[in-house]
């Protein structure tokens, strides 16, 4: 279920906010005048948010060139490089 705030309670009660934050691991949607305005989350969610995009992009490249013909490396090629990369 989301967590919706008044923008008061961000003037008001920062660090409730801040702790809900970090505790519940959501982000926080800040309402003004009754509508959407701000969404708040903890440095660590917001990290693994990105993470999960930039995965997600990553992926979608990667269907996309298989979808174009790539056949991609074997697992042979590609464990030869991680291990190049390791011993450099």
């Amino acid at each position: 279920m989301p967590i919706i705030k008044p923008i008061s309670d961000l003037r008001n009660k920062s660090n409730e906010i801040s702790e809900l934050a970090h505790n519940s691991n959501e982000p926080i949607y800040i309402t003004k005048n009754g509508e959407g305005d701000l969404v708040v989350m903890s440095m660590t969610h917001y990290s693994n948010l990105q993470l999960k995009l930039d995965l997600l992009t990553k992926l979608s490249a990667a269907q996309k060139q298989k979808a174009g013909g790539d056949k991609g490396k074997t697992l042979k090629q590609v464990m030869t490089n991680i291990r190049k990369t390791i011993n450099a």
